[in-house]
Order: C-alpha cells, then structure tokens, then sequence
C-alpha cells in the first residue's frame, strides 16, 4: 500500500526586519516514536528524536560539488512531498523469507537537487538525489552525527594506524575488535569503519551505517575535536593504483584526484542510516540495510543461487591425518575434502590460495600440482561444487575471460579477496563483479572487504562478506585479544549490515588460559557448544567449515549438526541479549526451529521462553557445555528429549560457553 499526497511548510513566523527564519519541516516513523526534524536555511540540518528523547542532536548535512556549488549550502527554496509506503519485500536468501517495509517518506525538492529522507518504526536514512543533466564530481560530503552528550561507544578503529599519513587509514582490511569508549576519549587522528554504536538515553542504542552503495566511496567516521559529535569522512577517488601488496594480488593507491566521487547525471547517492533500538536484542535483528538496498533487476532469474556450507582447508593448513598420501596443495588432498564433503551433505569444497601460481597475478596460471578440470568433474560426481579463491587484482585485471572460463568448467563460484578498500573505483568493481558473476550463474564471496550495504540483494548471487574480526585472526593472534567478547558484539554491530564470513566450526576449543595461537593445528576461543551455536546466531547464506575433515570425523554428533543447521531462513527472532556480554537467536527453516546462545567470559544461566512455538508436542536436540567446560573447553552435553510443557527451557552456559538446539514438532 503507498499512498502520498503534496505537504507545503509555511516559514516561522518573525519579527519583522530580522533575516527569514529555516523552513522547518517533520517527519514522523509509521508508529510515531521516531521523529525527524529538518530545518533548512543557509543550510539544512536534521534532528532526530524516539518518543521523549533525542537521539542525534542538530546536525547539517551538505555536498560541495567541484564547480563550487553545494547541495544544502544557501538551498534555495523547497517544495516538500510526503508519502506513506507498507509493502513487504520477499527474500530468497536472507535470515527471513520476507520483510515488511513500512516508512514514511519525504522528500525535499530544491532547484539542483533531491533530499530525501525516510523514517522508519526502528530508525531513520537520509539520501542525497541530483538533479544534474551533465556529470559532475563530489568534492566533500558533511555526514555529521551529533549526539546530546557525551555517549559510550563500541568504535572499530582502523588498524593502518599512522598519525602523520592519515590517507594510509582508507587502506585497512576492516577488521578490529571494538574499543568502548566515550566520544570524549576518540582518537582524533583515527578513523573507524561501519557500522558504529552509540549508546542513547534510557538505554537506547543507535548504530550508525550506510545502505545502497554503488556508485560513491564508503564512509568513515572520525572525532577530530574530542566533542560530542562524529563526522563522516571519505577516501579520494584514486588517480594512480598500482599493483602491489600480498602477493602481488592488491590495488594500492599512490595518488587521489582532488574529489571524492565522479557522479553521473540523476545520480542517486547511497542511504545515510541512523538505526534505534529501545533494547540490545533488536539490533541483532534489524533489517534496514535490506530494506534501504536497491531490488534486484526482476527480469533477471537467480534461482540457481544455492546457499550451503563449504568445506574449508586454508584454517586447519590442509591438515589431515590417517592418510598415505602428503597432504598440501595437490590433487589428492581435495579429492579428500570432496569425498568429506559428499559423505556429510556439504555442497561445496572451496580451494582457498595457493592453486594458482604464486605472485603472477593471473588465474588462468594454476600450478601443476592441481587438474582443476579433473577436480570440477570429480566434485559434480559426488554432487559437490568447487568454489575458487581468488586475489582482487588477478580477478579485475580479467574478470569478464576469468568467469567464462570457469563457469564453462563447472567452477560454482568465487571466493574473492585482497580489496581492503572502499574508494569509489573499489566500490565500482564489488557491483561489476557482482554483475558479471551473475551472467555466468557464479556466486561470490567477497573477502577482504568493507561491510556489507546492500548488494546482497541488488544481486543476490553475492553470498556473503568479510570485514568482521573472524575465527581466522585465532591462527595468530595474541592471546590478549579478546575474540569470546568480540564474538557476543558482533551480533548487535558488524551484523547489522548484514552477512558475515566469519568462518567458525574449530574443534580444538581453548579456555582462556590454554589458547595459544598455532597456525597449523588452529583453536579457538571458547567452548566447542559456542562454535556450534555460531552457525545459529551468525547470518551467513555460504559459511566455512574451518577445521579439518579429520577432525570433524572424530567428532560424529556435531559434524553432523553443523552440517544440517540451514544457511538462510523463513524467520529470525533475536530473543534476548546485551551488547558484549550475550545473545540468544532463534531461527525457523520450514518446520524446525534453532536455538543459539553464546556468553563473554562469565558463566550465565538464561531461562529461554519458546511459547511462541504455539500447540503441539515439540522434540528439542540440545548441545549443551559440559559440567567441566571451564577447564575443558571441548566438554559437551547432547541430549534429544521432549520439549517441557511450559515450553521454557534453562540454558547454561560456560564461561566463554555456547548453546545450541534443534526443535521440531512430534
């Protein structure tokens, strides 16, 4: 239903001999709680209250564009159309099988351009539109974010931390653990990526992304003064890339023209969004970055796309055992995967690096220990499917031959990684890939790269993204990095924005006293019940088993139960949780309903409400920390049993511990 109608705005009223007073004009949620306050004059401003309380505090928003003309500086007049919009979006591979899209809308009509804004029941977007005939180019954006006082923030600083080349912070692999702080205590020369959470009045949490990015550089936020307010900053659009980096596979920037993005007439910019949540959970539940992204072209058919699990073998170092061939890079080793991965039900098997040949940048060179012919064919007759990892630069320097190639081959797909940037040429060659995977029925797994915003529905053959801290880090990391309370804020941040290739299912599981960092027989932090819970909680349509197969095999009862654990979902409800500290996610796949819990480093005991299951006799299949899993972190409980009458069940949890369970009606 959409229904809209032309709303004109009187100015305020003045004294007279005094300058015009802004325009003001508002906006309000479906609800009503959320509520937009936009004031244009010499230039326009936002606030942005829900119910009582104010959320963003008077903040200008603007574009100066090279010719010296601006979009929000000295307006001009407006003209103001508002619409009311509820529909409902179907997803065919997402964390639900549909997705109501309910907003009020308005739109600021100036004479060069658009502004429009939506709000929504749980938060609000805003978007430039130009009204440009001929090409243009952004010089800077003002995305400002200020908040009433001085609030507590979960910030993800940049790692390529360098105090006297602040340019050297836009190439950075978008992953870190979170610092809480407040505004006040910002690095002033550290930039962090999105999405960011603020902590609100009463409790409230505002997480601050962006959605529909296609065609602009991503945003960044930074506190250069140590106040109350954060602002968007933007990488330059790159004027001279050279190749370069890990294994001669990345992009790297020596010089910047002096804009940000070189637009196209009508150019529609991506969403500024501004996401509020009265309790922790609903951000571990939101779907706004969904709802803001552009629909896929509905002429196109993306019915091939399988989401799955894949078997993995760069984490656990191609490491198997009890076999008489030597393991490695060769043909034998992934015949072994693949028959793993036939014998439990897994679609796929991925070759991460090394099948190519190292430092040429060229993936049509593949090392002569590999028949990938052979290996394709061999894989589709165990009904399983091969998926390629490939570094940025040898994937763009001949994308359109490369995925012909292999899709002709059988190859399902590639795993593509290295870009650790997002200027706009970065964020032009996500959407081209996208879209020449697409013409080769190819699905992609873009690795080594920013969050996701959006294109996870304009192309739905785009799976999955990294830009997450994940289980990888564990191969290396210092054991003071804290990944047991990285994991339980993931949830209510990273995630938000959407799929994440985080790459759980070690079994080698550490207490936080015995983990280590070993690079060849890998664990992780945690208890084993967490990294089965992960699969639950963690939204992930094509997702890793890290480990190995020789492990797995050892380990009968939960291979068997990550492997049937479904990828994507006919319903998600976050039922209970607190940023950093504990999640609780329940999902449904046709008739079986999941349950997954992770705790940080504190034992915790939850009562888990399941009356929504409605009438009926219920089956639930708990894997549950052991009695000792505070010493031995691979400790388990699994147990298959009726659901109580009550339908509640007590959930404990180690420290560092997990739950998870499989529910279906009798």
């Amino acid at each position: 239903m959409k229904k809209s109608h032309l709303a004109f705005f009187a100015a305020l009223m003045i004294p007279a001999g005094l300058s015009a007073a802004p325009k003001h004009y508002q906006l309000s949620s479906p609800d009503g709680d959320i509520r937009l306050d936009v004031n244009v004059g010499e230039k326009i401003t936002y606030t942005l209250s829900h119910k009582d309380d104010t959320m963003i505090a008077e903040s200008p928003v603007s574009m100066s564009l090279e010719d010296g003309s601006s979009y929000g500086k000295n307006p001009g007049r407006a003209t103001c159309r508002i619409t009311e919009t509820d529909r409902t979006i179907h997803a065919d591979f997402y964390k639900k099988a549909e997705i109501r899209d309910r907003f009020n809308e308005m739109t600021l009509r100036f004479r060069t351009f658009d502004l429009v804004f939506r709000a929504y029941d749980d938060g609000a977007a805003y978007r430039f539109i130009s009204r440009s005939r001929t090409p243009f180019n952004v010089v800077s954006e003002e995305a400002s974010f200020k908040f009433p006082g001085d609030a507590r923030a979960f910030v993800p600083y940049v790692k390529n931390f360098d105090e006297k080349n602040f340019e050297r912070q836009f190439f950075n692999s978008f992953e870190n653990t979170y610092e809480y702080i407040s505004l006040s205590e910002w690095n002033r020369h550290r930039l962090a990526f999105l999405p960011l959470v603020v902590e609100a009045a009463a409790g409230k949490k505002i997480c601050i992304t962006e959605a529909d990015l296609l065609n602009y550089p991503g945003m960044y936020l930074y506190n250069p003064d140590g106040g109350t307010g954060l602002h968007g900053v933007f990488a330059g659009v790159p004027d001279k890339i050279e190749q370069g980096g890990h294994n001669m596979l990345q992009g790297l920037v020596k010089s910047t023209k002096p804009y940000i993005a070189e637009c196209n007439p009508g150019e529609i910019f991506p969403w500024r969004v501004i996401i509020v949540a009265e309790e922790d959970r609903e951000l571990a539940d939101n779907d706004m970055v969904y709802r803001l992204a552009s629909p896929q072209n509905e002429d196109m058919d993306f019915s091939w796309v399988k989401p799955g699990k894949v078997a993995w073998e760069w984490w656990n170092d191609w490491n198997l055992y009890g076999v008489d061939f030597k393991t490695g890079i060769n043909n034998e080793t992934y015949k072994y995967y693949i028959d793993f991965a036939s014998d439990h039900g897994i679609p796929y098997v991925i070759l991460d690096e090394g099948w190519a040949v190292n430092k040429k940048a060229d993936l049509m060179q593949v090392i002569p220990e590999i028949d990938l012919k052979m290996l394709s064919e061999y894989a589709a007759s165990k009904n399983v499917g091969l998926i390629l990892w490939a570094g940025y630069w040898a994937f763009d320097r001949d994308m359109e031959n490369v995925c012909r190639y292999f899709s002709e081959m059988g190859i399902k797909g590639f795993k593509i990684d290295f870009m650790d940037r997002d200027d706009q040429t970065m964020v032009q060659f996500h959407r081209r890939a996208a879209e020449t995977a697409a013409r080769y029925h190819l699905i992609v797994d873009f690795h080594g790269t920013y969050k996701p915003t959006g294109l996870h529905r304009t192309w739905p053959n785009v799976v999955n993204y990294e830009g997450v801290h994940g289980l990888e880090q564990m191969k290396w990391s210092d054991p003071s990095v804290d990944q047991v309370t990285y994991d339980v804020t993931i949830p209510f941040v990273r995630m938000v924005a959407g799929p994440m290739d985080y790459t759980q299912g070690a079994m080698r599981n550490a207490t936080r006293r015995n983990y280590r960092p070993v690079g060849s027989e890998p664990m992780s932090q945690g208890t084993r019940c967490r990294q089965l819970a992960e699969y639950v909680v963690f939204e992930s349509p094509v997702n890793m088993l890290c480990d190995s197969p020789s492990n797995y095999m050892q380990e009968k009862q939960c291979t068997e139960f990550i492997a049937e654990v479904p990828e994507t979902w006919d319903e998600t409800v976050a039922m209970d949780g607190k940023i950093a500290e504990y999640i609780v996610m329940a999902r449904r796949k046709g008739d079986a309903w999941y349950i997954g819990a992770m705790t940080d480093w504190n034992a915790r005991e939850i009562t888990v409400d399941l009356s929504f299951l409605g009438e009926g006799d219920y089956e639930i299949e708990a894997f549950s920390d052991g009695a000792n899993a505070d010493k031995a972190a691979r400790d388990y409980r699994h147990d298959c049993k009726p659901l109580p009458a009550d339908r509640k069940i007590s959930v404990k949890m180690a420290p560092g511990g997990g739950f998870a369970a499989r529910i279906v009606k009798k």
